[in-house]
């Protein structure tokens, strides 16, 4: 018989399921995400760093785990919340279970749970910091750790997931799921990555272009990344508030001065934005899923990607002289997709390289590499 789990929110709501993964007590932002596949994926996402995630759909754990599927090299929630944990796993390419990995990592979960009302109590007041605990603590204590958490608002959460050192992306298990390109023009091109927290998959991408990936940590100067002599330098995906992160916005704001192309995705996206004078807002619930439809502006095509912030750019505060908004989220209006006018720049809100999918967005990839040969290899002012 399964030993216990208490999950509490910071307002006072009290759930019993079943435990399952470590023992262990953990605070975390809890926030619902509803993709019908790709869990693994989800849960070493270093974007979810300081997060619970809450899975919508009913049944997770059936496929198990293998290493092509990490997204880092570690499972990055602090918690796992769901309906359902399968007892048994059933994909050729599992090398353990569900359970015994999160169990090896320190990560707790709770099943038994019932995840509908909860998304929908998350959905109506918004996300919320909770506590778990595997291991027997009392939901009064759980309450209380909930409300001293001081949460990830104006939080750098960035160092925590950034590698420690500049290392040339070499490929690994999951790069032979990913299409190999051919671009014509001499090859290779270089791309500098600045690692906020960057998903394997967006790596295994740019590699797919035939370009040289050299990866740097997050607070490498501007002036290091680019005495490297990138051809386009891309800015990461990772976690936390933008807000929390004045030397990379700076960082950022030196880069797109340098002429070099530059393309975003997610904190990029949003890194870029606070770069052009924006201001960053916290969402209702944040997007977190594989099936969230954005319009492209330019020609009214919608696409269906996968997301995953808590926060946006605010697009009043940008200049339309300096920026074109090129997307637009198809549930809220929020801002998904901008490119500057006079420079080789443009980001995204959403994730373009989702794996396991959906792959509408894929082809923004190839933009950036477009942008970049139509720049000049070596392109740069300094």
């Amino acid at each position: 018989m399964a030993e216990k789990a208490t999950l509490v929110l910071e307002e006072g709501t009290v759930l019993e399921g079943d435990a399952f993964g470590a023992k262990a007590d953990t605070v975390f932002e809890l926030v619902f995400n509803t993709s019908m596949s790709g869990y693994q994926e989800i849960i070493t996402d270093p974007s979810y760093r300081g997060q619970g995630i809450l899975f919508t759909t009913s049944h997770i754990g059936n496929t198990g785990i293998n290493a092509e599927d990490d997204e880092s090299a570690k499972p990055q929630v602090s918690a796992v919340v769901t309906r359902s944990l399968s007892p048994s796993v059933s994909s050729w390419r599992a090398t353990s279970s569900l359970e015994e990995w999160l169990a090896s990592h320190g990560v707790p979960g709770i099943s038994g749970v019932d995840t509908r009302w909860l998304t929908r109590k998350l959905r109506d007041g918004g996300t919320q910091k909770a506590a778990l605990s595997t291991c027997g603590t009392l939901a009064d204590e759980l309450l209380k750790q909930a409300r001293a958490w001081p949460g990830l608002d104006d939080r750098d959460m960035v160092s925590e997931v950034t590698c420690s050192k500049a290392y040339k992306w070499q490929g690994d298990s999951g790069s032979a799921w990913v299409e190999q390109r051919v671009l014509a023009g001499d090859l290779p091109l270089t791309i500098a990555v600045y690692d906020f927290g960057v998903k394997r998959n967006i790596l295994r991408q740019l590699a797919s272009y035939g370009a040289s990936v050299r990866v740097f940590p997050a607070y490498t100067t501007a002036s290091e990344v680019l005495a490297a002599h990138p051809d386009g330098v891309f800015l990461s995906n990772g976690p936390g508030d933008p807000a929390g992160l004045p030397p990379l916005v700076n960082t950022t704001r030196k880069l797109l001065a340098s002429g070099l192309p530059v393309f975003g995705i997610c904190l990029g996206h949003q890194l870029i934005g606070r770069a052009l004078g924006a201001q960053t807002q916290r969402l209702k619930f944040g997007h977190h899923g594989g099936n969230h439809p954005v319009l492209q502006l330019q020609t009214g095509r919608a696409l269906i990607t996968a997301q995953n912030h808590n926060y946006c750019v605010v697009p009043e505060d940008l200049n339309p002289a300096e920026v074109e908004i090129t997307y637009r989220s198809l549930n809220d209006q929020s801002l998904e997709g901008m490119h500057l006018k006079s420079k080789p720049v443009f980001s995204v809100q959403f994730h373009p390289e989702a794996a396991p999918g959906p792959h509408d967005g894929q082809g923004i990839f190839a933009k950036f590499f477009e942008m970049i040969r139509k720049e000049g290899k070596n392109a740069q002012t300094h």
